[in-house]
């Protein structure tokens, strides 16, 4: 499980840190500190989607 989770997350938590990113640079927040801060975010939120994806993809 973990494998599977490890491989998942290399690509949602990407994609959830490029998608809050975007949301901050569209929204007039374009200085470093709120990027980086974005970036973060959409990793951690990355962690619970890869877990619930992870769980139904074993589940099948």
């Amino acid at each position: 499980m973990l494998r599977l989770f490890s491989l998942l997350y290399a690509v949602i938590g990407t994609t959830m840190a490029g998608i809050v990113m975007i949301v901050a640079l569209a929204t007039g927040y374009d200085t470093l500190q709120y990027v980086v801060s974005a970036v973060v975010v959409g990793f951690l939120v990355g962690v619970p989607v890869t877990w619930l994806i992870t769980k139904k993809l074993i589940n099948l």
